[in-house]
This record gives structure tokens, C-alpha cells and sequence, in this order.
């Protein structure tokens, strides 16, 4: 019961306007207020701060600049061959596996397009319609900057709106084509390894997605936007950060490399830290 009343709420909440609301919060500095808050959330979560730069919870002016804080470079290092992908974040294996049919598992019993996932591009859908996909859940405990699994050059990033519903596990289980339907920037880049898409999913209360190329992405029109780049002109390596969530969500990795295989060790619902190889 306690799990439908939550699902029924998040149907029903003004969605859009509580991450607003809470989003302005999280951007403001309030010496009287901020720390209690930070410290509150920290404690609640059990956030670990000792891999963070700024270990001391009362040097950080907002909750924003707490929940994106920066890590102690030697506390994530890279997988040691450079041909390994790895991940891009920390966080959760949600599901991950083989594109079929141009369908993703959300969960047990669901799946959704990769056509819908990138904002309804068929042609750019065809090139993922039979590769690999991972889905990389962030809880509010962990890091929350984006890092690149492989070199890249950017192609194009698209907005697409949608709704924001949580997307934790009971989420998940319940809400049909949930990552399809939740607003998200598709950011496409060519790698050594092919085309790869990295899909930042937001959720509630998530005040915004931020990349290092475009900033913060949070066009005032909610209709679909995409952006070409040229050449060259966005590169970034493995393991440099591409982007962050202000406040948490979801990654989901597209490849359109069928020969790569995703690391036996990994099951749904397990734990994975940036940097760690992807592959086995």
C-alpha cells in the first residue's frame, strides 16, 4: 500500500513546479539554514565525505554546491587499459544487457524504445536498435558529476521534456516506460568504439542537468531541442566529466557496438563506482 500511495502521488503532484520550488532552495545561502540542512541530509543518507575535496559540511554555501561536490582525483582512478570502457558514475546497476528490437528493459515484465529514450530520432534510434544499453541509478547518498566511459567527440545534444517522476527501484517497477517518459538531455558522441549516447535523466525534485559544453540545459519552451556540433569542436577524454545532476537520477548508456560485453560481474541492482571498467 505504502508503495501504490507513492506512485499515485507522484500522478497527481505538480511535478515540474515542486522541482522548481526546490531547485531555488538549493541555490541559495542561507547561513542559518543551509548547514542544518546539509548536515540533516547527510546524516539521513549516510553520505561519505571523506573522498570529497571539501570534506567539512559547513563549507559549502548551498545544498547544490554540497550535493555536486568534487572528488579527491586518487579516489577514483581510471581502469588501467585505455581501450576499457568504464563508469561514468557512481551509483547502481539498474538493468543492462543486449538493444533488442530496438527495446530496453526498464525493469521485470517492462521494456520501452530506444526511439522514444532519444526523443523519437528514427534514424539516429536504427544505429542503437541492436547494441548494448546500461542503466546506471544515483542515489542521493552518491556522487553526482558525469564522467565520460570512453574518448568522445560530441555529434549533438538534445532536450527532451517530459515528465519528472522519481526513479528509484519502486518507481521503476511501477511507471511503464518510465526513462522515456521523464524529462532528459541525449548527449551523442562517435568513440573509438563507435557511437555511444548518454541519456541524463531527471527526476523529481532534480532543479536541473548540466553539462560542461552547455551549462545548465533548462530551455524555457517544452518542446524538443537539439543542437549540432562540428567536428572537433567538443572533445573530451575518458574519465573527464561531462556533465552533473543538480540533485539525482539516472544515466542510461547506449552503444552501437555489438561486439563489446559487458563485465560478468555485474547484476542487476549492484553497486559501481567511477572509473571501474565496464567490460569484461
Amino acid at each position: 500500500m505504502k508503495d501504490r500511495l507513492f506512485i499515485w502521488f507522484q500522478y497527481l503532484a505538480p511535478q515540474h513546479f515542486i522541482s522548481r520550488v526546490i531547485g531555488f532552495f538549493a541555490d541559495r545561502h542561507w547561513p542559518w539554514l543551509t548547514s542544518r540542512v546539509i548536515r540533516w541530509f547527510a546524516n539521513r543518507y549516510q553520505v561519505d565525505l571523506k573522498d570529497a575535496v571539501t570534506e567539512d559540511l559547513h563549507s559549502y554555501r548551498t545544498f547544490n554546491e554540497f550535493f555536486t561536490r568534487a572528488l579527491k582525483p586518487e579516489s577514483r582512478p581510471l581502469a588501467e587499459q585505455n581501450n576499457l570502457w568504464v563508469s561514468p558514475v557512481d551509483g547502481r546497476i539498474s538493468q543492462s544487457g543486449d538493444i533488442e528490437d530496438g527495446r530496453i528493459v526498464q525493469a521485470k515484465g517492462q521494456t520501452y524504445s530506444v526511439m522514444e529514450l532519444l526523443g523519437g530520432d528514427q534514424q539516429l534510434a536504427e544505429q542503437f536498435a541492436s547494441g548494448k544499453y546500461m542503466t546506471i541509478y544515483l542515489s542521493p547518498k552518491d556522487y553526482h558529476r558525469i564522467h565520460m566511459p570512453m574518448d568522445g567527440k560530441l555529434e549533438n545534444m538534445v532536450f527532451v521534456p517530459g515528465k519528472l517522476f522519481s526513479v528509484n527501484q519502486v518507481t521503476a517497477d511501477h511507471v511503464p516506460r518510465l526513462f522515456a517518459r521523464n524529462e532528459r538531455v541525449v548527449a551523442v558522441f562517435d568513440t573509438p568504439d563507435g557511437k555511444m549516447a548518454m541519456v541524463l535523466v531527471g527526476a523529481m525534485v532534480v532543479a536541473s542537468i548540466e553539462t560542461t559544453w552547455a551549462g545548465i540545459v533548462a530551455p524555457i519552451t517544452r518542446k524538443i531541442l537539439r543542437r549540432d556540433y562540428p567536428e572537433k569542436q567538443v572533445t573530451l577524454a575518458r574519465g573527464e566529466e561531462m556533465g552533473r545532476f543538480r540533485l539525482g537520477s539516472t544515466v542510461v548508456l547506449l552503444s552501437d557496438n555489438t561486439s563489446i560485453q559487458w563485465s560478468k560481474e555485474f547484476r542487476p541492482n549492484g553497486d559501481i563506482r567511477l572509473g571501474e571498467s565496464l567490460l569484461q
